[in-house]
């Protein structure tokens, strides 16, 4: 029994110590391109940078609900100008009866 628990500490350390370790891979990568794969992969690549050139710039507007809007979108107001360049302020006429 003493046998037993002993084993079951040393599994229970040793358990996260083999999980920090790193994974090594100790064999080589597998076998080279050969240059008829190599002149087929920049022949691809040439190829693939020259459509990307042939698609156009997108300058559409990113407002997906822009179709659905009877009216454009209001622009922000102007800032207003000072009280003192402003017409003077009218004033209440009658009597009040507070």
């Amino acid at each position: 029994m003493k046998l037993f628990r002993l084993a079951a500490v040393l599994a229970v350390l040793a358990g996260p110590a083999y999980a920090q370790m790193p994974n090594l891979n100790l064999l080589q990568e597998g076998p080279g391109k050969t240059p008829e794969e190599k002149a087929a992969e920049a022949e691809r690549e040439k190829a693939y940078k020259e459509t990307l050139k042939k698609i156009p710039d997108s300058k559409a507007s990113n407002d997906p609900w822009g179709g659905m809007r009877s009216d454009p979108p209001k622009q922000s107001a102007a800032p207003k100008a000072s009280a003192a360049t402003s017409a003077p302020k009218k004033t209440k006429s009658g009597t009040a009866a507070n």
